[in-house]
C-alpha cells in the first residue's frame, strides 16, 4: 500500500491445522519498522533493528482493533499479519496504510473475513477538515481523528482533540466514513480480481 513516498508490505497466513487447548482467537499482528525506510543504516556497536517503538506497539494495536471483531470467533488456527514498512517519507503517517494492507490480504486470503475495512485520518486546521493531513500538519491541528469503517459501518473511532465542538467531530466522522467508501471499492475490486477460495468456518 502507498500513500505519497510511505510504502506498507502487508502479508497475511493462518496455519494448517488448529492450536490445540485455546479458547480465544489465535490472531498476531506484526508490525515491523525498518531503519532504511527512512534512509538510515545501523551503525557504530548496533548493527540491527532495535525493539518495536512506541508508535509501532500503537500501529499494531490500531491495527488489531478493527480487524479482530470481523474473524470468526470459532477459528483456532493461528493468524499472523506481518506489516513491513519499506518506505517512510516523513509526511504520511503508515499507520492507517498498516490497516488498509492488513485488511486487503485478509480480504484476498483464505481466511474468513467479515470486512473490508479501510482507515483515514481527520484533522481540522485553520477552521477545516482536512483529509490525511501530513505529520507537520497535525502538529497544529485541533482534531487527530482515525475513522476505520466497512462498508455498511463505523468500526473504530481514535481520537485526540483540543476543544474541538460536538458538531465538528461528528462531521469529521462523516467525512471519514465517505472517504472509506473509495478505498473500499479498490479492495472489492482486488478481491474480484485474485481472492482464493474461503476456508469453512468450524
Amino acid at each position: 500500500v502507498q500513500y505519497g513516498d510511505t510504502v506498507v508490505l502487508a502479508t497475511a497466513c493462518t496455519s494448517s491445522e488448529p492450536r490445540e487447548g485455546i479458547d480465544f482467537l489465535p490472531l498476531t499482528i506484526d508490525y515491523e519498522e525498518r531503519l532504511y525506510a527512512a534512509g538510515k543504516i545501523p551503525g557504530g556497536f548496533i548493527r540491527r533493528e532495535g525493539r518495536p517503538s512506541q508508535e509501532a506497539i500503537l500501529a499494531c494495536r490500531l491495527t488489531d482493533r478493527p480487524l479482530r471483531p470481523l474473524l470468526p470467533k470459532e477459528w483456532r488456527k493461528d493468524i499472523q499479519l506481518v506489516i513491513t514498512v519499506l518506505s517512510a517519507d516523513q509526511e504520511n503517517n503508515p499507520d492507517i496504510l498498516s490497516v488498509i494492507g492488513s485488511s486487503a490480504a485478509l480480504t484476498t486470503s483464505e481466511i474468513p473475513f467479515g470486512g473490508p475495512v479501510s482507515a483515514v485520518h481527520i484533522g481540522y486546521i485553520d477552521d477545516k477538515l482536512v483529509l490525511n493531513p501530513t505529520l507537520a500538519e497535525l502538529e497544529t491541528s485541533l482534531l487527530n481523528l482515525i475513522v476505520v469503517s466497512t462498508h455498511e459501518a463505523i468500526v473504530m473511532v481514535e481520537a485526540g482533540a483540543q476543544e474541538v465542538s460536538e458538531n465538528i467531530v461528528i462531521e469529521a466522522i462523516r467525512l471519514g466514513h465517505e472517504a472509506n467508501q473509495e478505498i473500499l471499492k479498490l479492495q472489492d475490486q482486488l478481491r474480484q480480481a485474485c481472492r482464493k477460495p474461503k476456508l469453512e468456518v468450524p
